[in-house]
């Protein structure tokens, strides 16, 4: 951890599918702090920037794209998830344009005053954006709580779920690299809990600093 930024102290928040990262950011919100989603940045750029469109139906071919121009994304997946080179490359015709997108609006909450923001992703050690970041929370839980999470909400059979899961970076890695961790097996009333302590943490650091 370091708080080198003066300006703005950057918060990453990061999981594993159906961990709960989502649900954790909507609380800092909540709370009135910034949020960046990482996949919500992905969704708009793939839309609208012309390079990574190209780019995109290059590697993968028109069926990329939807009649109404925005990203198929059941079909992306579905290429790189056994393609790790594909996967790879796809990674890098995305991650720059929505690390562009994510300094220009970091600029524009420093303009407004915000001492704090948070970023959400699900790949920030495998993008190494970690080193971009003051704090990493990891946000983790029990498998089976994590694969009942995703099935209620995705409605898909359970193997589905596993696939995913191990198809992930090592969950060990990410829980002794983290700076924070919230476990989130309990209630949403728990998690809340979990998050203001973080919240009041952070603004200590802030003032400390």
């Amino acid at each position: 951890m370091s708080l080198h930024q003066k300006h703005i102290l950057k918060i990453g928040v990061t999981g594993g599918i159906g961990s709960g990262k989502t649900a954790v950011c909507d609380v800092f919100a909540r709370l009135g702090i910034p949020v960046l989603h990482s996949d919500e940045i992905a969704k708009e750029l793939s839309y609208s920037n012309q390079i990574i469109r190209k780019k995109l139906i290059t590697l993968l071919g028109t069926e990329a794209y939807l009649s109404d121009d925005t990203l198929n994304r059941q079909f992306v997946a579905s290429q790189i998830f056994s393609d790790k080179e594909l996967q790879r490359k796809v990674e890098a015709v995305i991650h720059p344009q929505v690390e562009k997108e994510r300094k220009r609006r970091i600029k524009e909450l420093v303009r407004q005053g915000h001492r704090f923001l948070i970023i959400e992703a699900a790949l920030i050690y495998e993008a190494g954006l970690d080193k971009k970041l003051d704090i990493v929370v990891m946000v983790d839980a029990e498998e089976a709580t994590r694969v009942a999470r995703v099935r209620k909400r995705d409605a898909v059979p359970e193997e589905n779920v596993y696939a995913r899961i191990n198809a992930q970076c090592d969950v060990k890695m990410k829980l002794e690299k983290a700076d924070y961790v919230i476990y989130n097996n309990g209630t949403l009333e728990e998690l809340e809990s979990k998050v203001r302590f973080l919240y009041n943490v952070f603004n200590l650091l802030i003032e400390e600093d």
